[in-house]
C-alpha cells in the first residue's frame, strides 16, 4: 500500500527529500573527482622520487592513510 500526499507539509517534505538527495549525489561526485586528483598529485610526488613514508611524514598522516588515499583515487570500471 502507497501513501499519497496529504498535505502541503508533506509536499515540502517530500520537495526537500528530494533538494538534499541532489545534493547529497553532488557532493559524491565532488568527493570522487577531488580523490582523483589528489591521486595524480600523489603519483607525480611518487614518480618524481618521493616515497610514501615521505609523503605521510609531510601530510602528518600514517603511509597506511596515503595507500588509502591511493586506492580512493582509482578509476573504478562500472558494472
Amino acid at each position: 500500500m502507497s501513501k499519497h500526499i496529504e498535505s502541503p507539509q508533506h509536499a515540502e517534505l517530500i520537495a526537500k527529500v528530494k533538494e538534499v538527495r541532489a545534493a547529497a549525489i553532488e557532493h559524491t561526485r565532488l568527493a570522487q573527482e577531488l580523490a582523483r586528483e589528489r591521486r595524480r598529485l600523489i603519483d607525480t610526488l611518487l614518480a618524481e622520487g618521493f616515497s610514501q613514508a615521505d609523503l605521510a611524514r609531510e601530510l602528518g598522516v600514517t603511509r597506511q592513510a596515503i595507500q588509502k588515499m591511493i586506492a580512493a583515487g582509482e578509476d573504478r570500471q562500472r558494472r
